[in-house]
């Protein structure tokens, strides 16, 4: 008993303890704890464009994924399409434009040297029709083999996107080369657009952005920032250097490299929003 008087604290307060001992807890709900993400940039995001766009079709991740190729591929080329020949049929015709674009490549071929035309080779090569196969080969083997099959998709349609969008667009379009001295044998009346840039942007450029999503580092973000302005501009001037390109041929070349990566990871994206989808009604079923 405490003195007469005092103020009850807990100390002066009986405690049962076969009651502390009997008294139910109350349950604790399972804590859910979010999956981490590989690759943020190829997940959609929730109420996003591409979410909205696998609802509306409401099939599997492969139909989806096709779907969102196949018309960001048609709309790729009409624009290619279109953008060539506002270029050859209006631009060119007008007073000192076509002049303007013809003089950067004479001014390039009358200050080449060895060691510039070696250069141009490293650049031009980089984005060739042989290396650009052995590396998207070899990305293609590291995914399937980790079973990262929407990785392996990734890096398979977004070279397919690019160069379809290129051989189509050359089919429509023709343009002659620059007029100089030529360091490589190629079809002269298929200077618009360049492939080469379009396809180190879309594929390097690709491979960047993956990395620097998985990665998610500053450092490792800034290193792709540079890369992914350093990689094009060099093979756009390896190749208007070799006599391959305008200078305009070669910013149709970026455009493209951009909205192929572009149309490829909302592919993505869209395959994952309906994985997503595939999951939760498997879960509520």
């Amino acid at each position: 008993m405490g003195k007469p008087g005092a103020m009850a604290t807990l100390d002066t307060v009986p405690v049962d303890p076969s009651a502390e001992r009997s008294a139910p807890t109350a349950p604790t709900a399972p804590r859910r704890v979010a999956k981490a993400q590989d690759v943020p940039l190829l997940e959609a995001r929730p109420d996003g464009w591409a979410e909205s766009f696998a609802r509306r079709l409401g099939a599997g991740p492969i139909p989806v994924f096709l779907a969102a190729v196949l018309l960001g591929y048609a709309a790729l080329v009409a624009l290619t399409v279109g953008a060539g020949l506002v270029l050859t049929q209006l631009l060119l015709p007008i007073g000192g434009f076509a002049a303007w674009d013809e003089n950067i490549n004479r001014w390039l071929a009358d200050h080449r040297n060895p060691q510039l035309e070696h250069l141009s080779w490293i650049g031009s090569t980089l984005a060739g029709g042989v290396v650009i196969p052995v590396v998207v080969g070899l990305c293609l083997v590291a995914f399937l083999v980790l079973r990262r099959w929407r990785l392996a998709a990734f890096v398979l349609f977004v070279i397919c996107v690019e160069s379809g969008a290129y051989r189509a667009t050359t089919l429509v379009v023709h343009r002659d080369r620059p007029a100089v001295d030529r360091l490589e044998s190629l079809p002269v009346d298929a200077s618009y657009p360049s492939g080469h840039t379009a396809a180190s942007l879309a594929l390097y450029g690709g491979l960047l952005l993956v990395l620097a999503s998985y990665v998610r580092r500053a450092g490792v973000t800034v290193l792709v920032c540079c890369l992914l302005v350093a990689i094009p501009l060099f093979v756009a001037w390896a190749r208007m250097y070799r006599g391959m390109h305008h200078l305009t041929d070669s910013a149709a070349g970026v455009l493209m490299g951009v909205l192929a990566l572009a149309i490829t990871l909302f592919a993505a994206r869209v395959a994952a929003a309906a994985k997503s989808r595939d999951a939760e009604k498997r879960a509520t079923s």
